[in-house]
């Protein structure tokens, strides 16, 4: 009998992110410590079905020809069910259930709607498995770039200005919309509510691009964020790592920044996982030592404002002596080259004992409500 606990890395999804997931269970699965942990491997296809996908399938996606890689749409599906001894995933074979293996702990690397915001976090709360990551609550408030704004504020952190448009109201109110959006200095950025990885977002200099910028967005959202944008100011990240014993219940990395080689500043979905030169990241950032403890704090602060568990990282602009937190993501990139595992390199833990830690944090938390 093993002694070792068993993770389904779960991966893939409906969302636009798809593939990039693909890319982080491939370096997860390559860097997990195989000695502690025994893998089975989950993907859901883009259309919503979920399947068994063997371990040497996953080891191999790559992003090819600028395409990342896909979860086949499967022959067999795969049910999660609660069996005598716990959480078990199995694999439907006509009227049989075969390959049925018993599942300690679930580490969900999915990125964007359906997997990062809440909903599949339910599904295993439901089904009284332990899980990596951030809980229902946090997950969607941090999916939901106006609630995450909300609890910035109620927690007293900088937020720049921004408007915000459900479908009903620009269906019924347009106009009144547009004039809020055009109180803001631009340029702007409109964005999808609820989306990740710059799919969907425009960079918008002047008030004619707003209807196909509000459209564009719309495409994976029908509800956006028009955010203030900043001439000159800089994208400096900090990657927060919970620990129970620690002051807030977390731990924040060393700052890292990201210097976007475009002429407009725009870290674009392209920039950020198919352009080699779209972007230099400096980890540790060039910057005083004042200003790199103030954005460790406020990460650690952001971190319990959404009341977050496990990992997240929280995304800042500095201007000047100003700073304003944009965005926190409750399951950032995390591939070996990621923003998040990098800033911990740096600091001296290595990707594969950052893997362990998450999911340690995971088995040593208690299912139900907490």
């Amino acid at each position: 009998m093993s002694s070792r606990k068993r993770v389904a890395l779960i991966f893939g999804g409906q969302s636009s992110e798809h593939g990039i997931s693909c890319l982080t269970a491939s370096s997860v699965l390559k860097a997990i410590d195989k000695e502690r942990f025994e893998v089975v491997g989950v993907g859901i296809s883009a259309t919503g079905r979920w399947s068994q996908v063997p371990l040497e399938v996953i080891a191999d996606y790559q992003i090819v020809d600028g395409v990342a890689p896909q979860v086949a749409e499967p022959d067999r599906e795969a049910v999660w069910m609660v069996g005598e001894n716990g959480c078990e995933v199995a694999t439907r074979d006509g009227g049989s259930l075969v390959d049925i293996h018993g599942v300690d702990v679930a580490f969900a690397l999915l990125h964007g709607p359906y997997g990062e915001d809440g909903t599949i976090q339910g599904l295993f709360e439901m089904m009284g498995i332990r899980y990596v990551g951030s809980g229902v609550t946090a997950s969607a408030i941090g999916m939901d770039k106006h609630f995450m704004k909300v609890a910035f504020e109620a927690a007293g952190l900088p937020v720049y200005p921004y408007v915000v448009a459900t479908a009903l109201r620009l269906e019924q109110d347009r106009a009144h919309v547009i004039d809020e959006i055009n109180k803001l200095s631009y340029p702007l950025f409109v964005k999808p509510a609820r989306g990740g990885s710059s799919i969907g977002i425009s960079r918008v200099t002047d008030p004619s691009q707003l209807d196909a910028a509000i459209a564009e967005a719309q495409r994976f959202d029908p509800k956006i964020v028009v955010e203030q944008g900043f001439i000159g100011a800089r994208e400096l990240e900090c990657a927060v790592l919970g620990n129970p014993a620690a002051p807030l219940g977390c731990d924040a990395s060393v700052i890292g920044e990201i210097r976007v080689q475009a002429a407009d500043g725009f870290y674009d979905y392209e920039a950020k996982y198919f352009d080699e030169d779209g972007a230099a990241l400096d980890a540790p950032a060039d910057i005083p030592e004042e200003l790199s403890e103030r954005l460790r704090r406020l990460a650690k602060q952001s971190f319990v404002a959404v009341d977050a568990e496990g990992l997240v990282r929280s995304d800042f602009f500095v201007l000047g002596d100003e700073i304003y937190i944009n965005e926190v993501n409750t399951m950032p990139g995390f591939t070996q080259i990621s923003m998040f595992p990098t800033l911990w390199q740096v600091g001296g833990m290595s990707y594969p004992d950052l893997v362990g830690r998450l999911i340690d944090l995971a088995l040593e938390r208690p299912v139900g409500l907490r």
